[in-house]
């Protein structure tokens, strides 16, 4: 039985989802990436709202969700099940990197003495001082995870095709997506990321202009919102500790549904 806490967080995601409240401002735009049938990956899952916008907008499609943390893990199972996505979403309890293995969860306290579960991020030792360089915290909660690559749960799951990846590790974002070449080399699947450069650059040793070099050597276009308005950009914008970036690759744009990504991507 899920604890009181669980079910009090996972009521707050399953009323918003229901109302449409509080989503982030890119999701409006999966509708313009999913169509059909597609196979989705929901990197760093946290509580499904991704998920569900997915079975929103793609009735058919197939969602695997990858969430490291046992409490955020539980109120998405509690989730997944009152929005009776069982069908759709399989939720999978593991961070994603570019080896298997087993790695230690981070999550902030914040200042206020609540978990900072959002910016939970994986580490191969516990941090030493504060939890992240760009957040204030009042300490840390630190726990074991297993650890996947994207390729080989693919593989092990007879999956020879994705199409969606939607991906929020904070900083983690280069190494789970080095687990990941072969579906990128293979299906140039649509991605929608959150880059963390402070993050890469301060607990993985990479850079943002990194990842973006894994897209450009791939041929992808990079697109982002700026303020209500999707751009094309080809640099990050800079003086943000975080931002969320579409990368589309023009081989898939003539099957992209009609919206403002086959627009852009035709231009």
């Amino acid at each position: 039985m899920p604890s009181l806490r669980v079910l009090g967080h996972a009521f707050r995601a399953w009323r918003r989802n229901k109302s449409w409240a509080k989503h982030e401002p890119e999701t409006p735009y999966l509708a313009d990436l999913l169509s059909g049938a597609p196979v989705c990956l929901h990197v760093g899952a946290s509580d499904g709202r991704h998920s569900y916008v997915m079975t929103q907008v793609a009735p058919k499609a197939r969602i695997y969700a990858f969430e490291p943390s046992a409490f955020a893990f539980a109120v998405l199972k509690v989730g997944i099940a009152w929005h009776r996505m069982g069908k759709q979403v399989t939720a999978i309890h593991a961070a994603v990197a570019d080896k298997p293995g087993e790695l230690l969860l981070v999550t902030p306290k914040k200042t206020s003495g609540r978990m900072g579960r959002a910016y939970a991020y994986v580490a191969e030792t516990r941090p030493n001082g504060q939890a992240r360089p760009d957040l204030e915290d009042a300490g840390m909660e630190v726990q074991p995870t297993p650890v996947i690559t994207l390729d080989a749960f693919c593989a092990e799951q007879g999956l020879d095709h994705v199409d969606f990846i939607r991906m929020d590790i904070e900083g983690a974002e280069l190494k789970a997506l080095m687990g990941a070449l072969a579906i990128l080399d293979r299906d140039k699947p649509h991605v929608l990321l959150e880059i963390h450069p402070v993050m890469l650059q301060a607990r993985f040793g990479a850079s943002g202009e990194a990842v973006l070099d894994l897209f450009r050597d791939r041929g992808y276009r990079m697109f982002a919102l700026n303020g209500d308005r999707l751009e094309e950009r080809t640099t990050l914008v800079e003086g943000l500790p975080w931002k969320d970036y579409f990368f589309l690759h023009p081989s898939r744009a003539a099957k992209l549904p009609d919206g403002v990504f086959k627009a852009r991507m035709a231009a």
